[in-house]
């Protein structure tokens, strides 16, 4: 028995060389130090570049702290923005500006009026703040919040809230609805 055993076992391993080192191949690549050093220094550094969305800081309208605002893009009923400004369409979405950059307002603001659209919202609410600034300047994130909203495509018109909304601090911001296309405009 144990002679067949012996005959089986070398008919299976007929052609195998035996290993001349005793270390395992295990595939890996050796490692590059040149490339772990450009990775490393790759993920640690700042990426300054800025996000193409189609805001323009170019030109930005500075407003007053208490100042109202109103907009409409153009063919956009009278109605619908009295509506608006009555707080008689909900809004069913609202971001907080508070507190940030301007780079990172923008791309918050960005990002939730991407959102709102996706999901066929029809009323958003913007808290920017007043920003009472000590230097006596105009309040950054709402002149800018001002002058983004006029130039986002999906934007039909915003209004300064009611006061139990925010008041001068918040905007309500009507937005296109694609299902609903022509309707909205």
């Amino acid at each position: 028995m144990q002679d067949d055993d012996f005959s089986l076992f070398h008919s299976a391993v007929r052609g195998v060389k035996p290993i001349k080192h005793e270390r395992a191949e295990t595939g890996k690549p050796r490692s590059n130090r040149e490339q772990i050093a450009s990775r490393r220094a790759n993920a640690t550094s700042r990426n300054e570049q800025t996000r193409v969305d189609g805001l323009s800081d170019q030109f930005v309208i500075d407003v007053g702290a208490e100042d109202e605002l109103y907009w409409a893009r153009d063919g956009v009923q009278d109605s619908q923005i009295r509506k608006l400004k009555a707080g008689q369409i909900p809004f069913e979405g609202s971001l907080d500006l508070h507190g940030l950059s301007v780079e990172k307002a923008r791309e918050q603001l960005w990002d939730f009026i991407a959102e709102a659209t996706r999901l066929e919202i029809r009323c958003v609410r913007v808290t920017h703040g007043k920003a009472a600034r000590l230097d006596g300047k105009r309040p950054l994130i709402k002149s800018h919040v001002n002058t983004w909203l006029r130039q986002h495509p999906q934007v039909l018109g915003f209004t300064s809230c009611l006061p139990r909304h925010g008041g001068t601090g918040a905007l309500y911001v009507m937005l296109k609805r694609t299902m609903l296309e022509g309707r909205d405009e």
